[in-house]
């Protein structure tokens, strides 16, 4: 789960990691009340789940409450389109109004997982307030990283010989070296993905503060963090990909026009590849699941069905805790309760085959039949719109 960069901040503040004074505003009028409030000058910043604001007008220095006001109603008046968000863009109904800062030097924090690692990471970089991307790509050597032992945790050491390569001064060392334990805690702490700082910045009078903050949360560990819920935007997501969370459907909206239903990850993926060697492209990446229901399976067909894309749908079952004639049961129960006739391509293998068979081929649904998955490739070409 993203959250927003004033939400990350109120996090970083319980840990004791400093953050300029902000105020949230969702209008014009609360954006130029704040600016007053912060003496007249701030920086005005679009709350998005994405990066890349600031090369995209998502992020504005204002020199007065009224360039504050016209800045505001520019950027909530509209998506906001960067690398990040595709052609879309995301729809900003938040700023971040704050105060201005005196940066002497930026820097770049990050805790991440390292899958080669099989635990947690601590980047940095001297080219703090860049896309990390460029660095990595254009000048790797200035990326220094801290694989952490999950049983120890970072350790003083390892926070020490980061400072020292990111070249801090004695007088600011010490407190560098405090904000990435910190950030550890807030890694740990909260079951996170991924945790931000782009930039940390050095102020003139030799404060570490950190500029920006970005946090993702583990989809899969919220049920241990019920008070974080509160950050979720729905606003911010994929109107699909949220509904299929409520039903605890794994769901990615992707670009094609075929639909899939598949139950388990792997045969997801194969599905996809399927998909693709056929000559189409999937319209999204599904698993429903082990243990459906026929409920569960029919909530699932009607977001593939809801998405104006779709024009035929392939639905690849093997079935074990999920058995076929359940399956067979969701898929019909959603084609009539939504009264859809787009296509059918069907491959079904295991418990209960016949039964599903049967009671898709009686439903009176438009459905073909494929034995293999090269049967299923050939039966979705045939149905090229």
């Amino acid at each position: 789960m993203n959250i927003h960069e004033f939400q990350a901040k109120e996090i970083f503040s319980r840990y004791g990691i400093p953050v300029p004074r902000g105020i949230v505003a969702t209008t014009p009028a609360e954006a130029k009340a704040a600016t007053q409030e912060l003496g007249g000058q701030s920086v005005v910043k679009a709350q998005i789940h994405a990066g890349g604001r600031g090369k995209s007008g998502g992020v504005q220095l204002v020199r007065s409450p009224e360039e504050a006001e016209e800045a505001a109603q520019r950027m909530l008046a509209s998506n906001l389109v960067t690398p990040q968000t595709g052609p879309g863009g995301a729809p900003v109904q938040k700023l971040l109004i704050e105060e201005l800062a005196d940066i002497k030097k930026e820097l770049y924090v990050a805790l991440t997982i390292d899958r080669g690692h099989r635990g947690p990471v601590l980047l940095v970089s001297t080219q703090g307030g860049m896309d990390i991307e460029e660095v990595a790509a254009n000048d790797p050597q200035d990326i220094h990283n801290e694989p952490i032992d999950p049983l120890s945790g970072l350790m003083p050491f390892q926070t020490r010989r980061l400072v020292r390569k990111l070249g801090l001064d004695p007088s600011v060392a010490g407190d560098a070296a405090k904000v990435l334990q910190a950030l550890y805690r807030v890694f740990v702490d909260n079951d996170c993905s991924l945790v931000e700082i782009n930039p940390l910045i050095v102020t003139g009078d030799d404060r570490v503060v950190a500029l920006d903050a970005k946090i993702n949360l583990d989809d899969d560990s919220m049920f241990r963090h019920a008070d974080l819920m509160k950050y979720r935007d729905i606003s911010q997501e994929d109107p699909l990909e949220a509904q299929a969370s409520d039903f605890d459907i794994a769901y990615v909206n992707l670009y094609g026009d075929v639909g899939c239903l598949v139950n388990g990850a792997g045969l997801a993926m194969a599905t996809l590849d399927v998909t693709n060697a056929a000559g189409a492209a999937p319209a999204n990446f599904l698993d429903v699941g082990g243990g459906a229901t026929p409920e569960k399976v029919s909530s699932a067909v009607k977001i593939i069905l809801s998405d104006p894309k779709v024009r035929r749908v392939l639905v690849n079952i093997f079935g074990g805790i999920l058995r076929c004639d359940i399956a067979g049961e969701g898929i019909v129960m959603a084609y009539k309760e939504t009264g859809s006739t787009i296509p059918l391509v069907v491959r079904m293998l295991g418990t209960n085959v016949v039964e599903g068979k049967e009671i898709l081929a009686a439903s009176g649904l438009a459905v073909v039949f494929a034995d293999t998955l090269a049967e299923a490739a050939d039966a979705i070409k045939q149905l090229q719109i």
